[in-house]
C-alpha cells in the first residue's frame, strides 16, 4: 500500500479538526416528549408528562386538541373529571343576609382550556371561570355561578396553586366569600364605593376601592387533597342604587398578576367579560401522585418512576389542600435544562451562552464542560476568570509563548514522522478489527481497498444521509454503485461484523438491495450496495416536480416490499429485521420495481442482542410497542410497513411540518366508523378504486394495532397484497 504524503497527511488533520469543531458547535433542539409524539396543539408546546396520544402521556395529564378552532386550542382530557361548572339563577335578597332563588338552576358544563405548561416549574396555567351577579332591577340579581373541578375524589395530579393565585372582587360593593357562609367574619376581601361614586376606585389598585384582593385559602374551599373545586361567591349588599349603570359585580380566582383592575370594570354588564373571553389566567400546581414518593439515596426508585431522564433529582411534592403524601416532582440537575420527565430530556446548559447568569472575566475564555463550565484567563495572564481574577504574567509569558512555540514545533514534526512510519502497519490493524481475515476465508463478498473507494467519498458525489451514515454514488469499473459510509463508533467489531457481511450477502432476493462488497482497511467499514435510478418512495411521493405514481404502481411497489420483509423476516437461515422500515429506505429501480435497503443495518448496531437503549430509525415510522419496552421484533417492522401503507395511499409523510400524523387520522376515522375517503390521496381516489383504497388502509390499521400478537404477520401481509395485486391485473 502506498505511504501517503506529507501533505495528505496535513489535509486529513485539518478535516478531522474541521468535522470535530462543527460536531462541538451543533445545537440541537432539546426533545419535550416521547419521540413520534405530538408536541404541540396550535401555539402551544405540549411536554410529557403531559400528550396529546395515547402512549404519550402520564395517567392524570391527557390533553385533547380541538382542531375546529385556527389556531387549535389545547383543553384538559376527561371532562367528567376536569370542568368548569356554570349554574345560573335568579335570586333576590330577604331579610337574614342570604338569598331567596326565583327561579330552577341553569346548569351547564365546559372543558378546562389549557393556555402553557413549565415542566421546569411543575404549573400548568388554564382559563379559569369567573362568578358573577348581575341586577336586573333595584332588588333582583341573575347568578352565575361558575366552579373548576379538577381531578376526583380518589385522586388526581393536578390543583389550583395556593401560593400563586389569589381571589379577587370586583364590583361597587360586594364580598368575596370562600363558599361556607355568608358572614361578613367569612369574607375574603370586600369592595366598596362610599356613597357610590364610582369615581373614588383607581386603576391598577385592589384595595377595596371598585376592586379588593385576598389570598386564596384552599383549606375552606371545596378541596379533598388533590381534588380543587374552586368556587368564589358573592355576597352582595341590597338596595343597590347603581344597578343601572353598574349592574354587575364578579369574583374570581385567578393568577397573582393576572388580572389588572380597570375602572371600566364597574359599568355596565359585558366590560370584564370582555376583556377575558376564555376566561382568567390560573395557575395549577402539578405532580407525579400515587403509592410511591422520592426513593432515599441509595434505594431502588419506585415501579413507573418518573425521573427517568439523566441528570435530574425528585422533589417531595403536595397538591391541593392536603396534597397526597406520596407525590413528587422531577427537576432536572443544576447546569442541566430539559425535560426530566423523558429519556435524556435533561440536556448540558451552555453556560457560556449567558454571561449574565454566568460570570467569566473579560480577561478570561469562557469554556463550556459537560456539568458546569471554566473560565481560564487569557494567553499570558493568571488567575481564575470566574472569580475575576486575571493578572498579567510579564516578562514570563515571552519566555513561555517562546518554549510553548518550540514544544509544538517539535511535537508537530515528530506526529509527523510517526504517522508515516504508522500508516502502513494502522491500515492493517483496521482491516483485522474489521473481521478482515473471516471474510478473506467465506470467500463469498468482494473486499476493495482503500484507493478504489476514497475517491468516491467527494462531497460532489454526495446522495443523501440516514440514520446509520452517509451514502455517496460513484463507478466501480462499469458498474455504478453505492457507497455507505457508516456513522463512525456503530457497528459491531471483529468477527460479529464479519459474520453479519456474511449472512447480508446470502441475502438474495429481487426487492432486497444487493450487497456487493466492503472495505475494511479503514476506521469505520464501507459498505458497497447495487445503485437504484429512481431514488427512493419518499423521494417520488413529497418531492415536487414528480409525477404522481398511479395506483397499479403504488400497489405493486406495497406488494414486493412486503414480500422482501417477509422474506427477510421468515425464509433466511437467520431472521433478520430491518428496524427502520420507510418510504426512505425503499428505493426504486428504472421500471419502479422496489427493493428495501438498510435492511441488515439494525444487526450490525453494537448493541445487547434485541435490546438496545438508544432507540434506532426514524421516530415518524417507529413502533410505540418499541419505544417503550426496547424490544425489536418482526411484529416492529409490521408497524413501521403499516405507516408506509397510509403513505402510499393518502400521498401525506407520516407527521408533515405541523406535527399532524397520518396515523391519527386514519385511527380516528376508524374508530369513528367512516371511510377514509378524504384522507386517499385525490390522483388515485377515483370511485371505481374507493373499495381497493378502503381494503389497503384496513390493512394498514392491523398493522398499527397496539396490541402485537393482533398484528399480522409479514408473510400474511404480502400474500394478502398479492392476490389484490393479480386480481385487479386479472
Amino acid at each position: 500500500m502506498p505511504t501517503p504524503s506529507r501533505s495528505q497527511l496535513l489535509q486529513i488533520l485539518l478535516l478531522i479538526l474541521a468535522g470535530a469543531a462543527a460536531i462541538d458547535g451543533k445545537d440541537e433542539q432539546q426533545p419535550i416528549t416521547y419521540p413520534g409524539c405530538p408536541d404541540k396543539c396550535g401555539d402551544i408546546s405540549i411536554p410529557f408528562p403531559f400528550g396529546l396520544m395515547p402512549g404519550c402521556f402520564r395517567e392524570g395529564f391527557e390533553v385533547t386538541c380541538d382542531h375546529s378552532f385556527d389556531p387549535p386550542r389545547a383543553f384538559l382530557a376527561d371532562g367528567d373529571r376536569n370542568r368548569i361548572t356554570v349554574t345560573e339563577r335568579d335570586e333576590s335578597p330577604i331579610s337574614d343576609g342570604s338569598y331567596l332563588s326565583n327561579s330552577d338552576s341553569n346548569i351547564s358544563y365546559w372543558p378546562v382550556e389549557l393556555m402553557d405548561v413549565s415542566v421546569d416549574r411543575s404549573v400548568a396555567r388554564v382559563y379559569g371561570p369567573i362568578t358573577s351577579a348581575c341586577s336586573t332591577n333595584s332588588t333582583n340579581y341573575k347568578l352565575e355561578a361558575q366552579a373548576m373541578t379538577l381531578g376526583s375524589l380518589t385522586g388526581g395530579p393536578l390543583a389550583v396553586s395556593e401560593a400563586l393565585n389569589v381571589v379577587v372582587g370586583v364590583g361597587w360593593k360586594v364580598g368575596v366569600t370562600d363558599g361556607s357562609s355568608y358572614t361578613s367574619s367569612s369574607l375574603a376581601c370586600r369592595s366598596e364605593l362610599p356613597g357610590g361614586h364610582l369615581e373614588s376606585a383607581r386603576n391598577g389598585s385592589c384595595a377595596g376601592r371598585g376592586c379588593c384582593e385576598a389570598a386564596l385559602r384552599q383549606e375552606s374551599s371545596t378541596s379533598y387533597g388533590p381534588v380543587t373545586e374552586v368556587a368564589p361567591e358573592l355576597s352582595l349588599e341590597s338596595n343597590n342604587s347603581l344597578w343601572e349603570t353598574s349592574p354587575c359585580s364578579y369574583a374570581m380566582v385567578v393568577e397573582k398578576s393576572g388580572y389588572n383592575f380597570s375602572t371600566p370594570d364597574l359599568y355596565g354588564d359585558k366590560a370584564l367579560p370582555g376583556r377575558f373571553p376564555r376566561g382568567v389566567p390560573v395557575v395549577l400546581d402539578f405532580a407525579i401522585v400515587g403509592d410511591a414518593a422520592c426513593p432515599q439515596k441509595g434505594k431502588r426508585p419506585p415501579p413507573n418512576y418518573a425521573c427517568v431522564s439523566n441528570n435530574s433529582y425528585c422533589v417531595n411534592a403536595t397538591v391541593g389542600q392536603s396534597g397526597y403524601a406520596l407525590s413528587y416532582v422531577c427537576k432536572c440537575s443544576e447546569h442541566y435544562e430539559g425535560n426530566p420527565y423523558i429519556a435524556n430530556g435533561c440536556q448540558d446548559i451552555d453556560e457560556c451562552k449567558f454571561p449574565d447568569l454566568y460570570y467569566c472575566s473579560s480577561n478570561g475564555i469562557c469554556k463550556n464542560r459537560q456539568g458546569g463550565y471554566d473560565c481560564p484567563c487569557k494567553p499570558g495572564m493568571k488567575g481564575d476568570g470566574k472569580l475575576g481574577h486575571c493578572a498579567e504574567k510579564f516578562p514570563l509569558v515571552a519566555k513561555v509563548i517562546v518554549g510553548t512555540t518550540s514544544c509544538i514545533f517539535v511535537i508537530v514534526v515528530m506526529s509527523f514522522i510517526f504517522l508515516l512510519r504508522k500508516e502502513k502497519k494502522k491500515t492493517r490493524e483496521f482491516y483485522e478489527k474489521n473481521g478482515g481475515p473471516t471474510l478473506e476465508k467465506a470467500k463469498i463478498i468482494k473486499l476493495f481497498k482503500k484507493e478504489e473507494l476514497m475517491p468516491i467519498l467527494k462531497d460532489s458525489n454526495f446522495i443523501g444521509k440516514g440514520n446509520f451514515g452517509e451514502v455517496f454514488k460513484g463507478n466501480l469499473g462499469n458498474e455504478v454503485v453505492a457507497v455507505k459510509k457508516t456513522i463512525n463508533g456503530n457497528l459491531l467489531e471483529n468477527e460479529q461484523f464479519a459474520n453479519e457481511v456474511i449472512i447480508q450477502s446470502q441475502v438474495i432476493h429481487r426487492n432486497i438491495v444487493r450487497l456487493i462488497g466492503c472495505c475494511l482497511e479503514v476506521d469505520t467499514p464501507l459498505l458497497v450496495y447495487e445503485f437504484l435510478s429512481n431514488g427512493s418512495l419518499h423521494d417520488i411521493l413529497h418531492s415536487k416536480g414528480k409525477k404522481p405514481l398511479n395506483l397499479d404502481i403504488r400497489l405493486s411497489i406495497a406488494a414486493q416490499s412486503a414480500d422482501g420483509l417477509a422474506y427477510m423476516h421468515s425464509k433466511t437461515n437467520t431472521k433478520i429485521l430491518h428496524g427502520d422500515v420507510k418510504p426512505a429506505n425503499i428505493l426504486l429501480d428504472d421500471k419502479f420495481v422496489p427493493k428495501i435497503s438498510d435492511f441488515g443495518i439494525s444487526r450490525l448496531i453494537a448493541r445487547d442482542r434485541q435490546h438496545t437503549a438508544k432507540v434506532i430509525g426514524d421516530m415518524s415510522y417507529m413502533d410505540p410497542v418499541y419505544l417503550q419496552s426496547g424490544l425489536l421484533t418482526e411484529k416492529s417492522d409490521v408497524y413501521s410497513f403499516g405507516v408506509v401503507l397510509l403513505e402510499l395511499i393518502s400521498r401525506k409523510k407520516a407527521i408533515d411540518s405541523d406535527n399532524n400524523s397520518i396515523v391519527n387520522d386514519f385511527l380516528e376515522a376508524h374508530r369513528r366508523g367512516e371511510r377514509a375517503t378524504e384522507l386517499f390521496d385525490s390522483q388515485i381516489a377515483v370511485a371505481e378504486d374507493l373499495e381497493l383504497l378502503q381494503n389497503l388502509a384496513g390493512m394498514a390499521i392491523e398493522c398499527l394495532n397496539l396490541d402485537v400478537d393482533q398484528r399480522p404477520a409479514m408473510t400474511d401481509i404480502a400474500h394478502r397484497l398479492l392476490i389484490m395485486k393479480e386480481s385487479r391485473n386479472s
